[in-house]
């Protein structure tokens, strides 16, 4: 019998703190500066790849501005009410309605204060929507949201290893990397399953376990 998983392992969320930045340290520190900001820009537009880092940085925006006591929401895939922070994610799946919602909020927000933070996998001027909504989000801050190299991705599966409660042994990591699908969250989620396959059999992380969890 399969023994239960009994929530031992410390649940992880995303956070500012734990983004391993990379090329995107100066993004990372305009977002900062924006959520902490009254006055001066707080539209915000990130695009990149898949994988890249995105939905962290828009999740862990949300959660920032709620632990300071302010109204955040997150969203994707429809647009929600005005707050003090809104974190819209992969802006080019809207249908058309939630387009010209999107654009009703943008300029609800420029208008009565607020901060939108924005994702998409290409720049504004290139994304299918909408040309007046394109512009709007060409309007704020724009960053690229740089994918990770292989040694950044070795760092933020440790540092999401340790946040777990455990250590990553070195070989457990290059072996991931050169076996394992190369996008992050991908590569994150692999980790989360050879934790719980770890804590099943009451052993430590091992290549040979690793094994198994990719098998799966």
């Amino acid at each position: 019998m399969t023994q239960l998983l009994l929530g031992i392992a410390p649940e992880w969320s995303p956070t500012l703190d734990n983004f391993v930045a990379g090329r995107n340290v100066e993004l990372l520190s305009a977002l900062r500066h924006a959520l902490v900001a009254t006055q001066g820009e707080r539209a915000l537009y990130v695009w990149g790849e898949t994988g890249s880092g995105k939905s962290h940085l828009l999740q862990a925006a949300v959660a920032h501005a709620r632990a300071a006591g302010e109204t955040a929401v997150y969203a994707c895939g429809v647009v929600p009410e005005a707050a003090a922070v809104v974190a819209m994610d992969d802006v080019e799946g809207l249908d058309d309605a939630a387009q010209i919602a999107l654009f009703a909020l943008y300029n609800r927000m420029r208008e009565n204060g607020g901060m939108l933070l924005v994702s998409g996998t290409q720049a504004p001027a290139f994304l299918t929507l909408r040309d007046d909504l394109r512009t709007r989000l060409g309007w704020g801050l724009v960053y690229q949201v740089h994918a990770l190299n292989d040694d950044e991705k070795a760092e933020a599966l440790r540092q999401h290893a340790l946040a777990r409660g455990f250590e990553l042994p070195n070989e457990v990591t290059t072996y991931l990397l050169r076996h394992g699908r190369r996008d992050l969250p991908a590569l994150l989620a692999t980790l989360d399953a050879l934790d719980e396959h770890c804590l099943r059999l009451k052993r430590a992380a091992s290549v040979p376990l690793l094994k198994e969890v990719m098998r799966a």
